[in-house]
């Protein structure tokens, strides 16, 4: 669904190049609504969004049947880490309404479920006497957005709703551009791990996506059939990348017991020259031009409607 939306914003848009394509997309994708990426975001976040609050507001609500618990959920699943347990603590649910809420959300398709894919301590140490936080911790699946522009509604819009119901968005735009790279850097991971399925299609994939644990986060693994183990990291900053985080995914290798046959970066501005010496078939560096590739032979016929009806 992610590729479908990514590729219909870019045949509808057609920006100038794919940093600009990932920015906006993180935005308004899923929308279905055409806007002019000529004009900075901050503008549109006023024209197309701030101004339309209330039909946004409405179509959004008409989702959710008017459920505001169901609102407060979404905003701290846009906002925090994304594990469940920790999200029904910080919404106020627990366990069995909290369960009621997540499926009403992904048979609505507003989410969609991430399983973890951790390891019970008693099942990888059976014979051993556990560490007491080792004992208590739950393994917790994540739910991710199946649509970007729902993920920055709940992100930017939600907590500031009455100041926009008066007229006043600075606050808005202030949160929004203390952490706007800090919220696109999702939308970058999930794109990344598309491209990871593009250039490791001929192969069977046994399980992939983001890999976390108690004490470890990586932003793709992925596993074949013949046992290759791919590994990689999403970085959307300004800063290139270099040598420093190899060493450190390296690291998380180590810790997860893992020897990975191919590591990959995804870098929104590059990557440092010693980095780009280091390349071999053991590692592999994307920028954001390389996601070009998911846009290959579009046609108006890519374009799709929006989920919102304005």
């Amino acid at each position: 669904m992610l590729l479908e939306q990514f590729r219909s914003f870019y045949a509808r848009h057609y920006p100038d190049d794919m940093e600009k394509q990932i920015e906006y997309f993180s935005i308004f994708g899923g929308l279905g609504k055409e806007i002019d990426i000529d004009k900075p975001l901050e503008e549109l976040i006023v024209s197309e969004i701030l101004d339309n609050y209330g039909q946004l507001h409405n179509a959004l609500w008409g989702l959710l049947l008017d459920e505001s618990q169901y609102a407060r959920l979404l905003y701290v699943l846009a906002t925090g880490d994304r594990r469940l347990f920790k999200a029904f603590n910080r919404a106020g649910f627990n366990n069995k309404n909290g369960g009621v809420a997540i499926d009403f959300l992904q048979n609505n398709h507003i989410l969609e479920i991430q399983h973890s894919r951790e390891k019970n301590p008693r099942e990888t140490h059976p014979n051993q006497k556990l560490k007491r936080e080792d004992a208590r911790h739950r393994i917790s699946h994540k739910m991710r957005f199946t649509k970007p522009f729902i993920r920055f509604w709940f992100y930017f819009i939600y907590p500031h709703a009455r100041e926009i119901e008066q007229g006043i968005y600075e606050n808005v735009i202030k949160r929004f551009q203390m952490h706007q790279h800090s919220y696109t850097s999702l939308v970058f991971e999930e794109l990344s791990e598309l491209l990871l399925d593009y250039y490791t299609r001929d192969e069977e994939i046994l399980t992939s996506g983001s890999y976390w644990d108690a004490n470890v986060e990586i932003d793709l693994l992925a596993i074949t059939k013949t046992q290759k183990i791919y590994v990689g990291e999403c970085k959307w900053t300004n800063h290139k990348i270099n040598k420093k985080e190899l060493h450190k995914l390296y690291d998380k290798c180590t810790r997860l017991e893992i020897s990975p046959t191919k590591i990959l970066f995804f870098s929104k501005r590059g990557f440092s020259k010693e980095l780009l010496g280091m390349q071999s078939p053991t590692l592999s560096l994307y920028s954001a031009e390389d996601f070009s590739i998911l846009l290959k032979n579009i046609s108006s016929a890519d374009i799709k409607e929006g989920f919102l009806t304005l």
